[in-house]
């Protein structure tokens, strides 16, 4: 008798108007050691989408995002950006990328924005900015200078780009890590828990700027505790129990009429009031 599983059935996912998904993950598997995280996790993100995901501490969530930006191989299974699989070489002690130019190149194509902002704290904001696009992208240093201090305007930090990270609030500090970003032209933009370490009052700055990129169209895959904000952007938002996508669907569906215990016992420890998240004008 054969035990081993059936192979993996791959394909390019496509919508309905015949375009390559963005983003498409299938069947993702990542354990450290003993500990299994991932359990079998799929989604699919459109060009112009905006998935939330939520779930508890621990559930998954970021390690998720970690894969799809190639930071965490996944033990088993598959990510595409666009209608290119990500070659992963795999083991039975490890997995890592099978082509190492092929990571370096996806990577310019996805945009990280990180909890702790992870700025290069002997750079200015402006260098922080530029750094990428002139090293990576070979894009001259007067081009570099013009595009950042566009997006520094668009962030509403224009006038701190030549303070260092150390003298920056925090909300500064995310709107430059979402300026840096930025700066590589993304397809995709990840955004890892963004204001989670932010003072409250701080929170609605950075809020505002992800909500700008929403209206404008960005492709964006968001881990986030803010509720009341992602019912508000999101076209999906998917929960992660345990390693698991649990409920997944629109926003007023997960939100609004959770269909497990789970969604409805994490939502009634997360969702506050409505007038608790105050965002910029």
């Amino acid at each position: 008798m054969n035990d081993a599983s059936p192979p993996l059935q791959s394909s390019v996912v496509m919508n309905r108007k015949g375009s390559v998904a963005a983003v498409s993950v299938l069947d993702l598997h990542k354990s450290y050691g003993s500990n299994q995280v991932l359990k079998g996790v799929s989604l699919v993100a459109q060009d112009h989408d905006v998935i939330s995901i939520i779930g508890s501490s621990g559930s998954g969530k970021s390690t998720l995002l970690r894969c799809i930006n190639l930071l965490e191989m996944p033990d088993q299974g598959e990510i595409r950006i666009k209608d290119e699989l990500i070659a992963i070489k795999r083991t039975v002690n490890f997995a890592k990328p099978a082509k190492a130019k092929q990571i370096e190149r996806l990577r310019t194509r996805l945009g990280m924005v990180f909890q702790n902002f992870n700025l290069w704290s002997h750079m200015t904001v402006l260098q922080n900015v530029i750094e990428a696009p002139i090293h990576v992208k070979k894009i001259p240093n007067s081009e570099a200078i013009e595009k950042a201090e566009a997006l520094l305007h668009k962030v509403g930090i224009y006038d701190k780009r030549h303070e260092y990270p150390a003298f920056l609030s925090g909300g500064e500090k995310q709107r430059a890590a979402i300026a840096r970003a930025l700066a590589m032209e993304p397809q995709v933009m990840l955004f890892d828990e963004p204001t989670s370490s932010l003072d409250p009052e701080r929170v609605g700055e950075v809020l505002k700027v992800i909500r700008t990129l929403a209206e404008e169209g960005r492709t964006m895959i968001m881990v986030t505790h803010e509720m009341h904000f992602a019912r508000e952007v999101s076209s999906e938002i998917i929960y992660i129990h345990q390693g698991k996508i649990a409920e997944q669907g629109k926003p007023e569906q997960v939100l609004g009429d959770p269909q497990t215990e789970q969604c409805r016992n994490f939502l009634a420890r997360h969702l506050r009031p409505r007038d608790t998240l105050k965002l910029e004008p």
